[in-house]
């Protein structure tokens, strides 16, 4: 079984994106399935819970979906309705059983990056 972890870090603020919801989803031909809702990233911008409910996934392809402008309105950033980018879901596949997969995420109001870390 596979592992996951993730950081987020917010480039606008130069600083982790401590309070950052983020939810977990299994993607199948059915559509998607959660499975795990978190509701805050730590001061770190990382989700021990996270990686502990997905300590043991199977081959197969995930989502994780970041809560972007609700996080940004929360520390006072003027948004317009419809921000520009609202949830960012940042889709990604597991093939190799017992391999562990980081998947980083660098978020402002207007862009973001994700790769896979070590």
């Amino acid at each position: 079984m596979a592992t996951l972890s993730t950081h987020v870090l917010d480039t606008m603020n130069g600083c982790p994106a401590a309070g950052m919801a983020v939810a977990l989803y299994r993607i199948d031909d059915g559509g998607a399935a959660l499975l795990h809702h978190h509701t805050t990233l730590n001061a770190d911008g990382r989700s021990p819970d996270l990686a502990q409910a997905a300590s043991a996934l199977a081959i197969g392809r995930y989502r994780l979906v970041f809560q972007v402008a609700a996080y940004f309105r929360a520390r006072g950033v003027a948004l317009p309705e419809p921000p520009f980018l609202d949830e960012v879901p940042v889709d990604f596949g597991i093939a190799e059983p017992g391999s562990h997969h980081h998947v980083p995420l660098l978020a402002t109001p207007w862009a973001y990056s994700t790769y896979r870390g070590s």
